[in-house]
């Protein structure tokens, strides 16, 4: 294969497995309370001083990076669902700042990840538990994930749906942004998490998205949010799931795959951004402060189902 060794038909089975249990345990979370409380709330706190202590120790996730992603990952879980679950928090401006923030400090944890790989200049070197090549491909992504932060659009028009579940939605981020933020960030796994890249770079990426386009639409973050904390929370419990147990997919390592994959997600978030900049104009609309795609097909299916 050309990004990752060959595997048997069982760790392609375990890719729709993790997959699927993703689309399941992120609708426990999000259609009730007592699932968002018990995952990401309860959950958290046991696995945080009884569980996380002894299983991270020498593996491949006792790093900075993945602390920081499972925390900031549950920060924007439990806020989210307080966004949903308060009465009136959308009408204050000063909590819809709090989405869109959580989520470039996400973006920004990996791109700082994919320069400090960059700038140590490794060969197929073991780097914190991780098999690790450096190279200009760390660099095209990093500026890939600081244009897709850029790009981030529209959020003071961030809404509650209507229905029971009383998802967080948010119109002006439509598909386009979506899939551009996917690219990049399979590319960010593929450079960084080399070897944990099939399931957090493919099954992790299009859970959050395939609930988007067809489960609920409009909560692409709220979904987002919650299959990424359920991953990294399943990686610091299990780590040897992912690092060498009979299931563990490892990349090739193949410069040639490396910059293909991060030229094609800085090409992806370019067009974004010029487009985003096409509109800016057209509209004559901050993109910060106003939703910018309210003439799309894709913000009209979004907001129609909005309070």
């Amino acid at each position: 294969m050309f990004l990752f060794e060959a595997q048997p038909i069982t760790n392609w089975l375990m890719l729709l497995l993790v997959f699927i249990l993703l689309i399941i345990l992120n609708e426990i979370g999000r259609r009730y309370k007592w699932g968002g409380i018990s995952l990401f709330i309860i959950l958290p706190i046991i696995l945080t001083f009884f569980v996380w202590p002894k299983t991270t120790s020498g593996t491949s996730v006792n790093d900075w990076f993945h602390y920081a992603k499972v925390y900031s990952a549950l920060a924007g879980c439990i806020g989210f669902w307080l966004i949903r679950n308060s009465k009136d928090a959308v009408n204050k401006k000063w909590v819809l700042c709090f989405p869109p923030l959580i989520l470039a400090i996400n973006i920004l944890e990996a791109v700082t990840r994919d320069f400090q790989i960059g700038l140590l200049g490794l060969t197929k070197e073991v780097f914190e538990g991780i098999m690790m090549y450096s190279g200009s491909w760390n660099y095209l992504n990093g500026i890939a994930g600081i244009l897709n932060i850029i790009t981030i659009t529209g959020w003071m028009g961030i809404c509650i749906s209507k229905d029971k579940s009383k998802d967080m939605l948010w119109p002006d981020m439509c598909w386009f942004w979506i899939i551009a933020y996917d690219i990049w960030n399979f590319a960010y796994t593929y450079n960084c998490l080399g070897d944990h890249a099939w399931y957090c770079g493919i099954a992790l990426l299009l859970a959050p998205t395939v609930t988007a386009f067809t489960l609920k639409k409009g909560a692409w973050l709220q979904h987002r949010a919650q299959t990424l904390a359920l991953w990294c929370m399943f990686a610091m419990t299990c780590p040897s799931f992912i690092d060498n147990s009979q299931f563990a997919v490892k990349s090739t390592q193949n410069p040639t795959a490396l910059f293909i994959v991060s030229f094609i997600a800085l090409l992806s978030n370019i067009a974004v951004f010029i487009y985003m900049i096409y509109k800016v104009r057209k509209t004559k609309r901050n993109p910060y402060k106003d939703e910018l795609y309210t003439d799309l097909q894709c913000y009209e299916e979004v907001k129609a189902f909005s309070k």
